[in-house]
């Protein structure tokens, strides 16, 4: 805050409301390149570890399920934020909602959710484990668009091997 203080003593202070939200915000979250890359790697780092951490819980008797759960979806959501450190977290938000990821990010974010739905509000283990499969698959669709032609590869090689 102290750094906007000249801007509105010195009579700038309509500029600043003319901005927007993400103007704001986007502003706020300039960091260093250095600084990017460590945020990246922590929470990339983090990510791995519980998604590895709930796997090995997962065969712990009674709780096993549950801590996979709670552990796979959180390391899902670090892995996701982790992107925002190199990108920025406006840039990340339109890339997520661009036409080639809108469809994968809204299914992967609707698991997410619905996975810890199924497993604490509605008690029901077997559809908490589909959801997660979900996460996996429609988390790695929305990875994939990041390499040029891959999806378009993948779904090539579909269809030959379903016909």
């Amino acid at each position: 805050m102290p750094n906007h203080l000249p801007q509105v003593f010195g009579g700038q202070e309509s500029q600043r409301q003319d901005r927007t939200v993400l103007e704001t915000v986007n502003e706020a979250s300039t960091l260093g390149w250095g600084t990017r890359i460590k945020g990246f790697v922590a929470c990339f780092v983090i990510g791995g570890v519980c998604t590895i951490l709930g796997v090995c819980l997962l065969f712990l008797p009674r709780i096993g399920l549950t801590l996979f759960i709670v552990f796979y979806t959180f390391g899902n959501i670090c892995a996701l934020g982790s992107t925002m450190f190199l990108m920025g977290p406006v840039k990340q938000l339109k890339s997520m909602c661009d036409k080639t990821r809108a469809l994968a990010t809204a299914i992967m974010l609707t698991c997410l959710v619905l996975t810890l739905c199924a497993a604490f509000w509605w008690k029901n283990f077997g559809l908490a484990l589909l959801f997660c499969i979900l996460q996996v698959l429609s988390f790695t669709w929305y990875s994939l668009s990041y390499i040029p032609f891959v999806r378009e590869a993948i779904c090539k090689l579909l269809s030959v091997v379903v016909k």
